[in-house]
């Protein structure tokens, strides 16, 4: 991807010093890595809180009572993602686009759900202008997007109540699902695999903080 705007060596620097941190709390995926040390966070954010907050690695308001994921919760999800070039991946909660975009850099086909409509408009929007051809819906994610299953991962960016049944049966088997569930104050993060038609497994990798998951609306 191209990007023009503001993408000088000033914020060059600040990535690949962002990235180093990240390696540092133990994200060792070299292609997970590689994305976050391209994707120019800083575009992400109003222009008043580029310079002080883009590259810091923490979580950002963006408006509609949602944040920009912290970036190595970005790229703690991506790495438990596992998936490759080509891979069809079900994203819950684009917000910004900034998990989006990681996910397009290296090389996924992915297809994500947004429950705010301003935030999907915003995104689709500038996840167009700058290159990169996700699928974007305004929906609801606890219900995935069954007409475009079985995906090989999927990965939910905001906390769940409890893992959405529709989901799991729209994974690939040998897919997996990444996913914070629990309650608004602290989630855990799990990643279900499907073994077969019937049978997952869940593993659980420490508590995060999420926004809470949203439902019921239209498709």
């Amino acid at each position: 991807c191209i990007f023009v705007l503001m993408n000088d060596s000033k914020y060059i620097g600040l990535r690949n010093k962002l990235v180093a941190e990240l390696k540092s709390k133990g994200i060792s995926d070299k292609k997970v890595l590689g994305a976050i040390g391209i994707v120019p966070r800083h575009l992400f954010l109003d222009p008043v809180f580029r310079d002080k907050f883009a590259y810091e690695d923490s979580a950002f308001p963006i408006g509609e009572g949602q944040t920009i994921s912290q970036p190595y919760t970005v790229a703690f999800q991506t790495e438990l993602l596992n998936v490759s070039k080509g891979s069809k991946v079900l994203e819950i909660g684009t917000g910004s686009g900034y998990q989006t975009a990681v996910l397009c850099e290296l090389g996924v086909k992915v297809h994500s759900i947004e429950r705010q409509k301003n935030l999907f408009n915003s995104a689709k929007l500038f996840l167009n202008q700058n290159g990169y051809r996700a699928q974007l819906y305004f929906g609801d994610g606890f219900k995935g997007k069954p007409a475009f299953a079985p995906f090989d991962g999927i990965i939910v960016t905001c906390g769940a109540p409890y893992v959405p049944e529709d989901l799991k049966f729209q994974l690939k088997v040998g897919g997996r699902m990444v996913i914070p569930v629990g309650d608004k104050d602290v989630q855990q993060m799990k990643v279900i695999s499907r073994l077969n038609n019937d049978d997952f497994k869940t593993q659980t990798y420490g508590d995060f903080k999420f926004v809470p998951m949203l439902k019921n609306i239209n498709n």
